[in-house]
């Protein structure tokens, strides 16, 4: 099995898998009993901590763990927006890619009366900065912009949108999910208030996750209940999934730029290879995306018959079509691109992992070849289009 779906899931680490293995028959206290179990429990707890927070170049003090990415991203909207509209402040910015885990619960901020810019990302994926300068009013309470985009890659200029955010005394969150452990991220460069991510991005465990919130950065409770997390975040930490989650971020940080380096050339390898397909099309910028994400629409398929066909052929891919959720619509950010909806069904992502081989990526590509050329002999659209239809791309 030929697995390319590391924007989905990643394998967890040995290091990271050998690490958490103690916690659960040897170190299983409770980190908040006040008891020896208990305070060797905290010891490790705030060990993590003080590890994840220097592979971003946080204080220990301002990293929260939570339940993952969606979790992070659910807390730290909704704390923003009850202090801005504690200041009267009900308008929020963001952009038309972002993750559902964000799009969704700013929905729910709408249903309390907020009202949310949704900033375009033009053909290549990424928001302008101008854009955003725009946009922000006496009233908004808070920017969200993911860092990286999930479906095609794309890095958006936090460093410059965290600037301005912070010239405009404006709440300034970023989903970092796709990026942490995968490119550098620096909390004090970018200039963030709170910047969310999730072990199993990155060779962690799942089910395990952390926001950073800026000292001085209003931050209400979430989950009530206990006293964990500065009395934040209650319940009993996952100290397992934590322990976890710290080694394989502390791990994918150290080889960061080895791992870069070769995802970069299997990366441009499958562009360079796959894009010799007629009617072809990469999303998202060519260089300014993460170093293990391709993206392409191919005219005259749908993109759901071509991940049950690859994955018939060994080869475990994802679509930015949502066919597969139970939708007929095709991805949101892929239409934000501009794309057709009929083009939109065809696409195929493809996102590696530094355990992924030259010899897998070149099977990939035989593989992407072949069906595409099959499904396109089936497809009555496809038929049209060279008996004289218009293509697209």
């Amino acid at each position: 099995m030929i697995y390319l779906d590391n924007a989905g899931t990643t394998k967890i680490s040995a290091k990271a898998k050998e690490a958490m293995m103690p916690f659960f028959d040897e170190i299983y206290g409770n980190a908040s009993s006040l008891h020896m179990a208990g305070q060797i429990a905290k010891e490790h707890l705030e060990s993590a901590r003080t590890k994840i927070a220097k592979a971003i170049n946080a204080e220990p003090s301002e990293v929260y763990f939570t339940s993952g990415g969606t979790e992070s991203d659910n807390w730290a909207i909704s704390t923003a927006c009850k202090f801005g509209a504690l200041k009267g402040k009900k308008h929020i910015v963001t952009s038309a890619i972002e993750h559902h885990a964000v799009l969704h619960v700013l929905d729910e901020m709408k249903k309390q009366g907020f009202k949310v810019t949704y900033l375009p990302v033009y053909e290549n994926g990424i928001v302008r900065v101008e854009d955003v300068k725009k946009a922000i009013t006496p009233e908004t309470c808070l920017v969200t912009i993911m860092f990286a985009n999930n479906e095609i890659g794309t890095i958006q200029p936090i460093e410059e949108i965290g600037k301005i955010c912070a010239e405009s005394g404006v709440i300034f969150h970023s989903d970092a999910v796709q990026a942490v452990g995968h490119v550098k991220v620096d909390v004090k460069t970018l200039k963030v208030n709170m910047l969310s991510m999730s072990g199993h991005k990155f060779h962690g465990p799942k089910g395990v996750g952390a926001l950073y919130v800026k000292k001085g950065t209003p931050l209400f409770n979430f989950i009530h209940g206990g006293a964990q997390e500065q009395n934040r975040r209650a319940g009993t930490e996952n100290l397992a999934g934590i322990v976890g989650m710290s080694v394989a971020l502390e791990e994918a940080v150290e080889e960061i730029e080895s791992t870069s380096k070769k995802l970069t050339e299997l990366r441009d390898l499958l562009l360079t290879e796959l894009s010799k397909i007629e009617h072809s099309k990469i999303n998202g910028d060519k260089v300014k995306r993460l170093p293990n994400n391709f993206n392409m629409c191919f005219e005259g398929i749908e993109g759901e018959s071509l991940l049950l066909l690859l994955s018939d052929a060994g080869v475990c891919a994802s679509s930015g079509s949502a066919c597969t959720s139970g939708s007929l619509d095709p991805s949101h950010v892929l239409l934000a691109l501009g794309l057709p909806h009929e083009v939109a069904h065809g696409s195929l992502r493809l996102t590696l992992s530094r355990y992924t081989t030259k010899e897998e990526i070149l099977t990939t590509i035989k593989e992407v070849k072949r069906v595409v050329e099959l499904l396109r002999k089936m497809s009555p659209v496809w038929d049209s289009l060279q008996k004289g239809g218009k293509h697209v791309i």
